[in-house]
Formats: C-alpha cells, sequence, structure tokens
C-alpha cells in the first residue's frame, strides 16, 4: 500500500515536470520565432506609412524606382528618369530603401 502511494506521488511530480517542459519550449518558440516576425511586420508596416517623394526604394520583385506619388494603397515609381518611365506598384510590394541590406 504505501508503495501505491510512492508511484502516485512520482507520477504526479513527472505530470508537473513535463508541464513545465512544454511550457519552456512553448517560451521559446514565442520569444525566438513569433514575437520577431511580430517586430519585423510592425517596422515594415511603419515604414510603408513613412514612403514619401523622392524615396528612391526596391521592390519586392528586385525593381529599383523613385517614389513619385503615393496614395493610401499604392504608390507610383518613376524606374527610369531618362524615358519618364512610371510605374504604379501595391504600397506592400515595396520591400525596403535602396542602399539599405535586406534582412
Amino acid at each position: 500500500m504505501l508503495n501505491s502511494i510512492f508511484l502516485q506521488a512520482g507520477g504526479q511530480s513527472s505530470m508537473i515536470y513535463q508541464l513545465l517542459l512544454w511550457a519552456g519550449i512553448i517560451g521559446v518558440f514565442y520569444f525566438f520565432m513569433i514575437r520577431p516576425q511580430q517586430k519585423k511586420q510592425k517596422d515594415q508596416k511603419k515604414f510603408l506609412e513613412e514612403l514619401k517623394k523622392g524615396d528612391e526604394v526596391i521592390t519586392i520583385g528586385g525593381l529599383h524606382g523613385t517614389v513619385v506619388s503615393v496614395y493610401e494603397t499604392t504608390v507610383t515609381l518613376e524606374v527610369d528618369s531618362s524615358k519618364g518611365t512610371k510605374m504604379k506598384f501595391e504600397k506592400s510590394s515595396v520591400s525596403r530603401l535602396a542602399g539599405t541590406s535586406a534582412s
């Protein structure tokens, strides 16, 4: 009878350790995967909101251009200044400013 009491107590502590282990794994996953991604999305949203005329940018397709006009959801880029070629893009397709590294 005493033996069964020890076995039950051992099972409970084992379960607690497993729960703590899973909580630790979830915590690590959150701080190393989810949180940095949320920060990156927040920074990209702020970057797109701050786009202005004259900024030299690179699109997600690799096209380089200068911002000619910015609207709520779109941006017009001048891609060839000698010919005056302008193209309209969704704001979300602008990746970064030219001259900054892709991280």
